[in-house]
């Protein structure tokens, strides 16, 4: 299974030339990279410039989608807009969506949009501090894959990446410890082979993010038996952003 790297980079750079800089760099630096597919998430507004410099070796995600394909929405993004700017994937459900209000419900409906114009979504899952301090990220994990995933087709799972980001770990630098992570991780496949089949889940890319770095991502491939990594802030950095996805690519 071909480790996903994919960068978010959330809501930057500020401006179209520090945008370009960025992705060339990545592009550049990690143009002899094998054995590892390579995905950047920019800001909407960046998405058709990524497009014309891409050399096809870097694919193209979006950080967000609607749950209709057209209408009357204002500021909203179709998923078929996406699908015809190149996009291949789009993150849904990220931490950063919830805690702005986005329940399970638009989770899903976003999920079946993707789905329905070929985009893979990566959908994020995730406890946050209190959470877990309460003892409550078995829970969670389960109730947010159970809502998000709910009536989706047996035949479309495997399109999906899941991606596990412990809300308490983004951007703190302090990741999630590689035992505790790898146990989660079992606990995910184990509920997606009890919602769907053992051999689904057995082929499901699980990705890791949270606080990550050149020094600790190939760990969470080799040893807490990840499918991949999503990340953020280091993303955004391009020297740091190649170590990591060279690593990854030796793991």
């Amino acid at each position: 299974m071909t480790p996903l790297i994919v960068a978010n980079w959330k809501m930057n750079p500020q401006n179209l030339a520090e945008a370009k800089r960025l992705f060339n760099s990545v592009k550049r630096d990690s143009k002899n990279t094998k054995n590892v597919e390579v995905v950047i998430c920019p800001p909407f507004v960046y998405l058709s410039l990524i497009k014309q410099f891409n050399n096809l070796t870097i694919k193209l995600g979006a950080q967000d989608c609607f749950w209709m394909e057209k209408g009357a929405f204002t500021g909203e993004i179709s998923p078929l807009m996406l699908k015809d700017l190149g996009c291949q994937y789009v993150i849904i459900g990220h931490s950063e969506r919830r805690r702005l209000g986005e329940p399970d419900e638009i989770i899903k409906k976003k999920i079946k949009a993707a789905l329905k114009v070929k985009l893979n979504p990566i959908f994020c899952i995730g406890e946050t501090e209190e959470e877990r301090k309460k003892g409550e990220t078995q829970n969670i994990l389960k109730s947010q894959i159970e809502k998000g995933l709910e009536k989706i087709p047996k035949r479309q799972i495997p399109e999906i990446v899941i991606a596990y980001e412990p809300v308490w770990a983004i951007g703190s630098g302090k990741p999630c410890d590689l035992d505790e992570a790898q146990t989660l991780g079992l606990l995910i496949r184990k509920i997606i082979a009890h919602l769907f089949s053992p051999i689904i889940s057995q082929n499901l890319r699980i990705l890791y993010g949270g606080s990550l770095g050149r020094k600790n991502a190939r760990d969470y491939l080799k040893e807490a038996h990840f499918q991949g990594l999503l990340v953020g802030g280091a993303s955004l950095d391009p020297k740091e952003f190649v170590q990591i996805v060279k690593a990854v690519s030796e793991a």
